[in-house]
């Protein structure tokens, strides 16, 4: 039994996609992903193989598919949508296109600040967004927190990616459930006077930047970093074998994280199978291939990491609920744009 992978946005929003089993009746599921086919493919593989449920997956930019699934209404086929950053889930919640799930395997693999507090959506891997340091420019000790990047010692040396990118909206987010709007505004203003260059690219640009001598340091999401040392492109791996983490907030908070997700579609025709696919995914084998695959951090806790994880140290998480980051996503934007992080 074989994965149906299906055109996702180039298909024009809102046509009906007719997804059937390959026999009347067979159980299947329907997946729109915003993760890469093949950081998801492999797992999906392992499901049908389990449970004999077919799986049709669709993958493509993450607003695209919420879109997508906002214009099919109740004529939607998805079951699933699989998307990163809680900001994300949130806004799919908000869209009204997402049904509660009373799962107690799910309530039991995901920490309760990981998932939805009515249910609507739960986190299958954790996103840890640490500080990049240049390691022969950049002393460790002299780093602590988030809010000491907005110190004169860090002028002209930090890169970062555009305000338009959901991660960065759900950092500032956490430091404005934190520390409150006014704080957060004065941070945020500190932390763009303190940028060596525009915003421009994505995280692996960032500690390119670092690399090439461009900043000392960058925030970025550590996965990134985990794909760089393991490229089959030699620049990559050299450029990443010049950067450290750091994880900022440990006498205090703890580390901004965030996830990636699942939940169930409002108008799933496959609900049972939907639960059972978010259900394995949330399993120990899933947990354990996500962290020696893709270089996230399991959710489920007793999962040990990757060797590789397991190199960077130990770290504290904020233990912040994160549907809170969608709440004040609309806030984090507007300091941001007030702050003139472009």
């Amino acid at each position: 039994m074989k994965i149906r992978i299906l055109p996702g946005v180039q298909l024009t929003l809102g046509v009906c996609l007719c997804l059937s089993g390959a026999l009347l009746g067979a159980a299947e599921v329907n997946v729109y992903s915003a993760r890469k086919e093949n950081l998801i493919k492999p797992l999906l593989l392992r499901f049908e193989e389990q449970t004999d449920i077919r799986v049709n997956l669709i993958t493509g930019k993450a607003d695209a598919l919420l879109q997508r699934i906002v214009s099919e209404g109740d004529h939607s086929p998805a079951d699933v949508l699989i998307t990163t950053d809680a900001g994300r889930l949130y806004r799919a919640q908000q869209s009204q296109v997402l049904q509660p799930v009373d799962s107690q395997i799910l309530k039991e693999s995901v920490p309760r600040q990981y998932r939805d507090p009515n249910g609507y959506w739960y986190a299958l891997s954790l996103r840890v967004r640490p500080i990049m340091y240049a390691a022969d420019r950049i002393r460790p000790e002299e780093l602590s927190t988030y809010e000491a990047l907005g110190e004169p010692l860090w002028k002209q040396k930090i890169c970062v990616r555009s305000s338009n990118n959901i991660y960065n909206q759900s950092l500032v987010a956490s430091l404005l459930a934190h520390l409150g709007q006014e704080d957060t505004l004065r941070w945020t203003e500190r932390l763009v006077g303190n940028f060596a260059r525009p915003p421009q690219g994505g995280d692996r640009d960032q500690i390119r930047a670092v690399a090439a001598g461009q900043c000392g340091l960058a925030i970025a999401n550590s996965y990134y970093l985990g794909k760089m040392l393991t490229s089959k492109d030699p620049a990559q791996r050299q450029a990443a074998e010049k950067v450290k983490v750091f994880w900022p907030n440990q006498e205090g908070r703890g580390v901004h994280v965030n996830i990636s997700g699942g939940a169930v579609a409002k108008y799933s025709k496959n609900r049972t199978s939907a639960i059972k696919l978010l259900e394995f995914l949330a399993s120990d084998d899933a947990q354990q291939w996500y962290a020696e695959t893709n270089f996230e951090y399991p959710v489920k806790p007793g999962i040990r990491p990757s060797k590789m994880l397991e190199s960077w140290g130990k770290f504290k998480a904020d233990s912040l609920n994160l549907h809170r980051l969608g709440e004040l996503n609309a806030n984090a934007v507007m300091i941001m744009d007030r702050a003139r992080w472009k």
